[in-house]
């Protein structure tokens, strides 16, 4: 953490977050460091820098290999904008004049600052835990920056594309206030954000419906949102 002058009770709040995520996640924060650079920051202002380190059995990774032609994408439901996209909506506020507590009618009586301070939602437990429940998962992506066009066909094995029909999820009111302020146009908006699903997982159709089951009664809704088609890696967008 790099701040001008190092605030006791900002760092200790900051890092009451920190932990609360890496129990949410199963991690163990094992140290850190501050920095304080005066002249650099502004009063009130700090950076973060992190970085996170994962270990799996080489018997269990997913690489791709077991997704085929015909197998379903679940979407799990994101909080929000999570953590991508932010540069596009500080610009879009500042340009049109808003401010983080102004209430825009999209967001239903909330606040912007609000709305983007939505935690992320982080899926760790729950898949880790569908998996040992026995769902035979054949591949997953985070979506995160760069959105589902990016992150998705990453999980695919050769020769394959996801085709996703981008109405079989409920929008955010978030996304919609951001494209219609913005006049941000859809393709844009879908390799910005997460625009709703915040991690998608491959299975065998005969899973679906025990799968969204199961993540709805871990209190995530999720959602069939396509199929895993011939292709060349691509992610195919359409609405049904």
């Amino acid at each position: 953490m790099a701040t001008g002058k190092l605030n006791p009770e900002q760092l200790a709040a900051v890092v009451a977050g920190i932990v609360d995520g890496c129990k949410q996640a199963g991690c163990a924060l094992l140290g850190g460091e501050t920095a304080e650079m005066p002249g650099f920051y502004q009063a009130g202002e700090y950076d973060l820098a992190g970085f996170c380190v994962g270990i799996v059995e080489k018997s269990k990774l997913l690489d791709g290999s077991r997704v085929k032609v015909g197998d379903v994408a679940i979407g799990l439901a994101s909080s929000g904008v999570h953590s991508n996209g932010f540069s596009l909506v500080r610009k879009i506020a500042g340009d049109l004049g808003f401010d983080w507590n102004s209430q825009p009618e999209k967001l239903g009586g909330k606040s912007l600052g609000e709305v983007l301070l939505t935690p992320t939602t982080i899926y760790v437990k729950p898949v880790l835990a569908a998996i040992k429940s026995g769902l035979d998962i054949h591949g997953m992506a985070h979506i995160t920056g760069g959105g589902l066009p990016e992150n998705l066909p990453r999980c695919l094995a050769a020769n394959q594309s996801v085709k996703i029909d981008t109405n079989s999820w409920p929008s955010l009111p978030i996304f919609d206030w951001i494209a219609e302020a913005g006049q941000v146009a859809t393709a844009d908006m879908f390799n910005t954000f997460n625009m709703g699903i915040g991690f998608v997982i491959l299975l065998d159709r005969r899973e679906v419906e025990q799968t969204v089951k199961w993540f709805e009664s871990q209190g995530i809704p999720a959602f069939e949102i396509g199929e895993v088609i011939e292709g060349k890696g691509e992610l195919v967008m359409g609405a049904n």
